[in-house]
């Protein structure tokens, strides 16, 4: 029985894994149709979101039937309860990477507003992030965990530049103003992709440590 339960343990660890890879690439997808101006990237994205809602469901099953069946506790009550916390964050940083695309497509149907710096290098740090985070809580690395939530500020200030440079572009002329806005809007799905990362740090660093550091992470970074 005791095997049984490692080996779910397992395939969980595994999915997870599965679901923030998948999650990765959709937001490196989405970036590179919009930098690249590839369109055929859209379906990828797409297909890729299907994949992750399908392990998102098993998850949530094995993770699920483990806590009723096993009545763990402790640590692997910890464990269990983080990973369901953990999948729907991966799941809602594949709906953003989805939103981004659909603003892509707006996008390529005019000429590209402005030459993108800001977005990828946003798009970059969301996506180490992400890794971290998952990084972390497979092996349950409190310190990496704790890093990822200082991260985040990075990414708000440059959500905040972003948004002040494209504000620029839209009192400048009127033409500007719907390009701006999708911009807007790519800049603030990867600052909230971001966010779902810092959320995933910040358990497992409670179910590591044992400490709720949510709306106190500032205070552990230096």
């Amino acid at each position: 029985m005791e095997r049984h339960f490692d080996e779910e343990l397992k395939k969980l660890k595994e999915n997870i894994i599965t679901m923030s890879l998948i999650s990765q690439d959709m937001i490196e997808d989405a970036i590179i149709m919009l930098k690249e101006r590839k369109s055929e990237l859209k379906e990828s994205v797409f297909e890729k979101e299907r994949k992750l809602n399908m392990i998102q469901i098993e998850i949530d099953n094995i993770a699920f039937k483990l806590i009723v069946l096993r009545q763990p506790a402790a640590g692997d009550l910890r464990f269990l309860i983080s990973a369901i916390k953990i999948n729907s964050d991966l799941e809602r940083i594949g709906d953003l990477a989805v939103n981004i695309v659909e603003r892509n497509q707006e996008l390529l149907k005019e000429l590209p507003l402005k030459p993108l710096i800001g977005i990828p290098r946003m798009a970059k740090i969301s996506q180490k992030m992400v890794h971290d985070a998952i990084d972390s809580f497979i092996n349950r690395k409190a310190e990496l965990a704790q890093q990822v939530c200082c991260q985040d500020d990075i990414v708000d200030n440059l959500n905040e530049q972003i948004f002040r440079e494209l504000l620029t572009y839209m009192l400048q002329d009127t033409k500007n103003i719907t390009r701006a806005i999708s911009l807007t809007f790519i800049s603030k799905y990867l600052e909230r992709i971001a966010d779902h990362a810092t959320n995933i740090g910040e358990d497992v660093y409670y179910m590591v440590e044992g400490k709720d550091i949510r709306h106190h992470s500032d205070d552990y970074c230096k």
